[in-house]
């Protein structure tokens, strides 16, 4: 079976399985991930906000045009990498994904990565890294590789928060250009 119906089967379980009934009922859409079957990374966010549920695709806002830029400086694009968030609906008032939620998600978001068998898994924000890792803090391991149940995760802050803050851009920037270095000491190894 093709990467690309893996994630086609996915994405139906989801809709079949309905886990998170009061979030899609103030959804527009299940926001899936796009990019890439045969991506070597595969990017994380949280949750979908407002322009990811009315497009019905990850990062498509102001954090998703950042993200594009980066992704640019380093060389790829997104039709490169796979992007997705923990959970598939958009939480009401762009609200942080509860607990229970980002649980209800996990399988399915373990089965992408499982269909996609990417060499590198970018966390993006605190959320992201603490479904992977809940014993690391974003601020002190932001930039630095991490090897977990056989996959290599890179967590960096989430794009949104250098929108916020400033001087969080520059750190971002600075974290994602070593997306290359990192990945290609992974396929050496």
């Amino acid at each position: 079976m093709s990467k690309q119906k893996q994630l086609d089967d996915i994405k139906q379980k989801i809709l079949d399985d309905d886990p998170t009934p009061e979030l899609k009922e103030g959804a527009t859409q299940l926001v899936f991930g796009v990019g890439s079957p045969d991506a070597e990374i595969v990017f994380i966010g949280e949750a979908p906000g407002k322009n990811e549920d009315l497009k019905g695709e990850p990062f498509v806002g102001a954090a998703g045009k950042f993200l594009d830029e980066m992704l640019e400086m380093i060389g790829l694009k997104r039709a490169d990498i796979y992007i997705t968030n923990i959970v598939k609906y958009r939480p009401p008032n762009n609200r942080d994904p509860y607990p229970d939620e980002k649980e209800k998600f996990m399988s399915y978001l373990e089965s992408q990565i499982e269909a996609i068998q990417p060499k590198l898994v970018v966390t993006l924000g605190r959320h992201s890294l603490n479904c992977f890792l809940p014993d690391l803090s974003i601020s002190q391991c932001h930039g630095q590789p991490k090897r977990y149940k056989g996959l290599v995760y890179l967590p960096l802050f989430h794009p949104a928060a250098a929108l916020y803050n400033g001087g969080m851009r520059q750190t971002l920037i600075d974290d994602f250009a070593l997306i290359p270095a990192i990945l290609e000491k992974i396929k050496s190894s």
